[in-house]
């Protein structure tokens, strides 16, 4: 059934549509921007019972317990972490003035050490290192886009690239169905959670291999070089060719090795969790320049570099370790102030509901005994 306006209606309605029309003529308009919907979190909210609502607080207050636990505990593997780094210092250190000691002598001599032979570059082999578990904020999406933008940037340069995986977060990727067929992948690795000399030897081994085999001619460490609890930065170094003199930079020629790094202590200021951040320096003794080498240099250079060379992948290896468990405590952090936020606003919006209860109760009560 259809209904018809009438056509006096019609025609009135029709002759005040232009005449605001020709009145808006030429002139801005001016919008009002509509009032802010409620959301649809505070439209369920306001719909639950008083017995859900408590439910609610108590299931946000778990959380968070949760979250400030998991906080402490990254702290403290931080801490574990960064005294890793800082016990493998004077060994790389020492190990660099070796390599000095050497070159000096071999600076008339053409050195043939396969770790230092530099070859036009067709190959370059990528190692990735991520981490192994997730609630950590964008630690490691960040570290997996650094990799495809320098697959990417490779591949238009027109250099084959090939990937070696250090990270079940980076494994998950790579390999997944839909991105397969686009990497080749050579190994993949789990990082654990305290990388030692075994592991990164492991991986070392397989990184040799691909280099003197010459099935890639050059080799970059694509890690999160740890600066503070709150700021990690991705960066791509040259593992391989070595350089003679022990020199550790990035692809643009920056130095990456810190020789003063900062170390946060765990405190309590004020019945809160603190971090307090002092400089450290480690003492190495001065490489003696009259010492006489009782073997050939070369084969001294050759047994040095695979060592200098798996102390740069353990040393990255602890370095990300020590960026994933700084992103998850600062993480944790945030969702521990979320919670704690969130549990704040539930327990307004509860006492608002069981005072209006209250409230309707005694009217009630008020309007049967004045009946």
């Amino acid at each position: 059934m259809s209904l018809k306006m009438p056509t006096a209606k019609v025609a009135g309605a029709k002759a005040v549509s232009a005449r605001n029309a020709n009145s808006f003529a030429g002139q801005s308009v001016t919008m009002r921007s509509p009032v802010a919907a409620p959301t649809r979190v505070n439209l369920q909210v306001r719909a639950a019972s008083l017995q859900e609502m408590r439910s609610r607080i108590g299931s946000v207050g778990n959380t968070k317990k949760i979250t400030s636990a998991m906080k402490l505990v990254a702290a403290a593997k931080v801490r574990r972490a960064q005294a890793a780094v800082l016990g493998g210092r004077p060994f790389s250190e020492n190990l660099v003035k070796v390599l000095y000691g050497v070159n000096q002598r071999l600076r008339v001599e053409d050195v043939d050490v396969p770790l230092t032979q530099v070859r036009p570059v067709k190959t370059v082999l990528l190692v990735c290192c991520t981490g192994d578990r997730g609630l950590c904020g964008g630690f490691n999406n960040f570290m997996i886009k650094k990799c495809e933008a320098r697959v990417k940037e490779l591949t238009a340069m027109g250099v084959e690239t090939k990937l070696v995986l250090v990270g079940k977060k980076a494994v998950t990727y790579f390999n997944n169905i839909n991105r397969a067929s686009q990497y080749n992948i050579v190994k993949n690795f789990d990082m654990g959670q305290a990388p030692s000399t075994k592991e990164a030897q492991v991986i070392a081994d397989e990184i040799f291999s691909e280099f003197v085999s010459e099935e890639a001619d050059k080799v970059e460490l694509l890690y999160t070089k740890f600066i503070s609890l709150i700021k990690a930065e991705p960066i791509v170094q040259t593992l391989l060719p070595l350089s003679p003199e022990g020199e550790v930079c990035d692809i643009n020629g920056n130095c990456v090795d810190a020789k003063n790094d900062e170390v946060f202590k765990l405190t309590s200021k004020d019945g809160e969790f603190a971090v307090e951040r002092e400089t450290t320096e480690v003492e190495v003794s001065e490489f003696d320049g009259s010492l006489i080498f009782e073997q050939d240099p070369v084969q001294i250079l050759d047994a040095i570099l695979p060592l200098y060379m798996n102390s740069q992948v353990l040393r990255a290896l602890q370095e990300s370790i020590a960026s994933e468990l700084a992103a998850r405590m600062q993480a944790m952090t945030n969702a521990t102030n979320n919670a704690k936020d969130l549990q704040k606003r539930l327990n307004l919006e509860y006492n608002r509901k069981r005072q209006a209860k209250i409230t309707s109760e005694i009217i009630e009560i008020c309007a049967g005994a004045s009946a």
